[in-house]
C-alpha cells in the first residue's frame, strides 16, 4: 500500500510539471563550464551547473535587449513622414 502510495505522490508530482523548459544557452554554457571544472581540480559537474546558470541569464539579457531594440524600432516614424524645413 505504501509502494503504491509512492507511486501516486511521484506520477502526480510529475503531472504538475510545466510541459516545456526554457533553457536556452544551457548546454553550451554547461559544456564550456564542465571543461574548464575538469581542468581547474577536477570539479566537472559543478563547473556544469554554474556554465548552465550563466548561460542562460545571458541569453535572457540578449533576448531582453533585443525584445526592447526592436520595440523601439516599432515606435520609431517612418523615415519618409519626417518633414524637412522649406529651403533644405
Amino acid at each position: 500500500m505504501q509502494k503504491m502510495f509512492m507511486v501516486l505522490v511521484a506520477l502526480a508530482s510529475t503531472a504538475l510539471l510545466p510541459t516545456s523548459g526554457n533553457a536556452k544557452g544551457c548546454v553550451k554554457g554547461a559544456a564550456v563550464g564542465a571543461v574548464a571544472g575538469h581542468v581547474a581540480d577536477h570539479h566537472a559537474v559543478v563547473g556544469a551547473a554554474a556554465g548552465c546558470v550563466i548561460q542562460h541569464h545571458r541569453e535572457k539579457v540578449r533576448d531582453k535587449a533585443a525584445a526592447q531594440k526592436a520595440t523601439q524600432q516599432n515606435n520609431a516614424p517612418p523615415a519618409a513622414a519626417q518633414t524637412q524645413a522649406p529651403g533644405q
